[in-house]
């Protein structure tokens, strides 16, 4: 009898720690992930982007909404996250199909690593923009600025210098109104903390 008792509570310790492990396996993951859209908070962003770009050649984007201010304003913050949400879902959605990922570093910021050029670029910036999303109140065309460093255009550099180049060909492309630019294809367009004055604006395509 004594035996059996010893053996059902080692039994019930084990459980425990096995119960335990999964729980915590599911706290790590579920921080990794940004509860909104699903895609890498930027902690997971940057270290498996830093990782990967150390074995393959690959491109960093960096994209966010051009007023999305004012469609918390307009709209409500439950619209702003119905919007996020959407966009991520297609920035996803993208990256899958060009052996990539994606993030969101923050607010309505994006980065992503993925195999592109000149053509995937009008590709993603044409799925991100061509269908309206409904928040409820409007349907909205969201509109979206959009920053690419191609791996030629900064070699072997660390994530963090190939976000800045293609956070400064994002910046480019607001101010130039072409909303989506290539790293080198600016000199004299800084990001700064003001970068989002000027910005066009998401627009309602359907008012309800």
């Amino acid at each position: 009898m004594t035996d059996l008792i010893t053996t059902a509570l080692a039994a019930a310790s084990a459980l425990g720690w096995v119960v335990h492990g999964l729980w915590m396996a599911r706290r790590l993951n579920t921080a990794r992930l940004d509860p909104l859209t699903g895609l890498a908070t930027r902690h997971a962003f940057t270290v498996r982007a830093r990782r990967v770009l150390r074995r393959r050649e690959m491109s960093v984007l960096l994209l966010d909404l051009d007023g999305f201010k004012d469609v918390n304003d307009t709209y409500g913050h439950a619209a702003g996250d119905l919007l996020l949400a959407a966009v991520g879902q297609r920035l996803h959605s993208w990256c899958v199909e060009h052996g990539g990922f994606a993030g969101r570093l923050g607010g309505d910021e994006f980065a992503a690593v993925a195999a592109m050029d000149t053509d995937a670029a009008h590709d993603l910036s044409h799925a991100l923009r061509n269908t309206p999303i409904d928040v409820g109140q409007a349907v909205l065309v969201p509109r979206i600025s959009l920053g690419i460093c191609l791996p030629h255009h900064r070699p072997t550099a660390p994530l963090a210098e190939r976000l800045h180049a293609a956070d400064q060909a994002m910046y480019a492309a607001k101010t130039l109104g072409t909303r989506w630019r290539l790293a080198s294809e600016h000199t004299t367009h800084p990001s700064a903390a003001g970068r989002r004055a000027g910005r066009p604006g998401t627009h309602a395509a359907l008012s309800r």
